[in-house]
This record gives structure tokens, C-alpha cells and sequence, in this order.
């Protein structure tokens, strides 16, 4: 008997590329392009040294009552690990696993069936209308528990209150999990449902709207019982998961309003240009709410785009899977860079 028979197999998540060039364009992976607000890195640079040899609060107190009080809420319905990742491997782990399948669509965050397979967890999908919609009547039945990102990823197909009430209205039953990783470009929260559900659990990150991707802060909002649990599946692996840094960057980025509101601004401002010249261009593009654009163009493959766009040291996301094989991911990047990649389609285009 060999000791590769006792291996547990995985076919791990693949992120976008990380070119290690200073020179590219990076539209591939939804990083923020702009810094975070100032007083994160002043937040840092004040760590007294002394203080990199004590362990963090494995409470993250101080992170958790920033975080609910700013969503007006209690630091016992605040969860916070180690990025979104992180919070939503957990949320794998201590709430699926009555045996029953969880569900997602088939077009999602392509993390999802990783965890299922990797928690041995049974799944099933249910296929987005034509315009990347959920129908709400898809996610009705006796499930072991739902996930959706919302907006999508990677459509940025944003869905209404209304369709997301009716699914966890559907699943009373089991924990429906509300990935809203885009939420701050331009979405509508569900957070005022976590005052009738206490199967809701949203989960949220740093890494996007507040360009905190370097850190790895991401949290969950849920119900006291829903974050209980969800702490004690966390301290049955790692007490101190948050490092000192990141739990003051944290702070400070909760108290940057207008920082991040302003960065924000000017990202969807750059996001709606950007559509309206990929249309002129040809392309067309569920409307996004997220901080990318999932476009098609009426001609030319998407992945011959995509070969010819990152010889030219612009990367943009590609994906090789059923239905969405004609389309490209591009990361909403700063005014320069969405000129770069508009400039270089018009000549590459205008060329065939």
C-alpha cells in the first residue's frame, strides 16, 4: 500500500495570472487601482515594534467593533478571517453538512465547487437565464444550503432585493450565504434582511472596494447564533488568524469615508466610460455592477483577444468553461489604463 492511497485529491482554484512585469497592464484579477486611504499605512507605520513579538487579540475586538458599528449592528453578529477566502471556506465547513446538496449557479465564483469537493460536500448548479439572471424558482426545495455571489462573479449581473428575499425565504431550512465581494460598486446590500433571517449570512471583503487585497481581510454579517458557530469552527483550527497590521489597517480603512467613498466614485465613473467606448468598439456586456466588465465581442473570439491583448502587456481574464468561453473579465483599472486597453482595441480592430 502506497501512502499517496491515504492523499486527500484536489483540483485547486486558479487565479488570474499574477505577471511579476511592472510594465503591464493588470485588468485581470479585480484588484482596486488606486492605494488605500493614507491613514491605513500611517496605522501601520504606527505599530511600536514591541508589539510584533505579543500574539493579536484572537477576539479581533477592535476590527469587529469598527466593523458593526459602521453596518449599524452588534460585534456579536461580526466575524472576521483571513480575507473573503478564508470566511467563506469556514462557512463551507460549519454550515454544510447535513448531507443534503448545497446549490449555486452554474456560472459563479469558481471557488465554490472547489470547497464542495474539497469538504466532500454534494452540490448542484442551476443555469443563469440568457441574460445571467437567477430565476429565483431555481433555488426552491429542500437544499442543504444556497451561495450566490451578488453582484456575480464573473458577470457583475447584479440581482434585486426582491430575488434574493425570495430564495432565503424558500430556505428556512438551511444558510443562505450572500457573497457580496462587489456590493460597494454600485449594488444594493440584503443587510436589512438580517433582522428577519437568522439563516442569512453575508460575507464581505477589503480586497476589492477598500484596495486592501494585500492584506486578506474579509468578514461575514450574520445572525449571533450564525457567528457563533462560525468562531468556533475558526478556533477549532487557528486562534490567531488576523495578523496586528491588518487589524489596525482595518480600523483605519473604516474610518476613511470619504477616502473610500471618493475611490469608489471615481471607479465607476471610469467603468461607465469604458462601456459605453467597448460598445462603440463592437462589444457587448450584461450591465455590470461590479468593478469589471464581462464583455463579448460580435466578431472576433475572446480568446484570440485575449492572446493578442496580453502580447501587448495588458492582461484581462479569460475563461475556458460552457457558455462563457466567448467572453472576457477586464478589471476596471485607473483612467490611463482603461485608455491603453480602448486605444489598443480600436487599432487592433479596426485592422481585421
Amino acid at each position: 500500500m502506497s501512502w499517496e492511497e491515504n492523499v486527500r485529491r484536489a483540483v485547486p482554484y486558479t487565479p488570474g495570472e499574477q505577471p511579476g512585469s511592472a510594465d503591464i497592464i493588470k485588468l485581470n484579477t479585480n484588484e482596486n487601482p488606486y492605494p488605500p486611504a493614507p491613514s491605513v499605512t500611517e496605522a501601520i507605520n504606527k505599530i511600536a515594534p514591541k508589539e510584533y513579538s505579543l500574539y493579536p487579540d484572537p477576539e479581533i475586538s477592535v476590527l469587529r467593533e469598527s466593523l458593526a458599528g459602521y453596518f449599524g449592528l452588534q460585534k456579536e453578529q461580526v466575524f472576521v478571517g483571513v480575507g473573503s477566502d478564508d470566511v467563506l471556506a469556514l462557512c463551507f465547513l460549519t454550515f454544510f453538512n447535513g448531507g443534503k446538496p448545497i446549490l449555486f449557479p452554474d456560472i459563479t465564483y469558481s471557488f465554490y465547487d472547489v470547497w464542495a469537493e474539497l469538504f466532500r460536500i454534494p452540490y448542484e448548479v442551476r443555469p443563469l437565464r440568457a441574460d445571467f439572471s437567477i430565476d429565483p424558482a431555481d433555488y426552491e426545495g429542500d437544499w442543504g444550503g444556497i451561495i450566490f455571489p451578488n453582484p456575480n462573479a464573473p458577470t457583475g449581473v447584479l440581482e434585486t432585493p426582491e430575488t434574493v428575499e425570495h430564495i432565503i425565504r424558500a430556505n428556512r431550512q438551511a444558510v443562505v450565504i450572500v457573497d457580496e465581494a462587489y456590493i460597494d460598486f454600485g449594488g444594493v446590500s440584503v443587510l436589512p434582511f438580517l433582522e428577519k433571517y437568522d439563516n442569512l449570512l453575508i460575507v464581505r471583503t477589503f480586497s476589492k472596494s477598500r484596495s486592501m487585497a494585500g492584506m486578506r481581510i474579509g468578514f461575514a454579517l450574520g445572525s449571533e447564533k450564525l457567528i457563533s458557530y462560525l468562531s468556533d469552527v475558526k478556533f477549532s483550527f487557528n486562534s490567531y488568524t488576523m495578523n496586528l497590521p491588518a487589524l489596525r489597517a482595518g480600523v483605519a480603512s473604516i474610518e476613511a469615508e470619504d477616502y473610500f467613498r471618493k475611490t469608489l466614485a471615481k471607479i465607476v465613473a471610469t467603468r461607465e466610460w469604458t462601456k459605453k467606448e467597448l460598445e462603440k468598439l463592437g462589444f457587448t456586456f450584461p450591465d455590470s455592477k461590479s468593478n469589471f466588465i464581462f464583455a463579448t465581442h460580435k466578431s472576433i473570439p475572446a480568446q484570440e483577444l485575449f492572446a493578442v491583448l496580453k502580447d501587448a502587456g495588458i492582461y484581462v481574464r479569460y475563461f475556458r468553461k460552457p457558455r462563457i468561453d466567448n467572453y472576457l473579465r477586464i478589471s476596471i483599472g485607473t483612467e490611463k489604463e482603461m485608455h491603453a486597453l480602448i486605444d489598443f482595441l480600436k487599432n487592433y480592430i479596426s485592422c481585421q
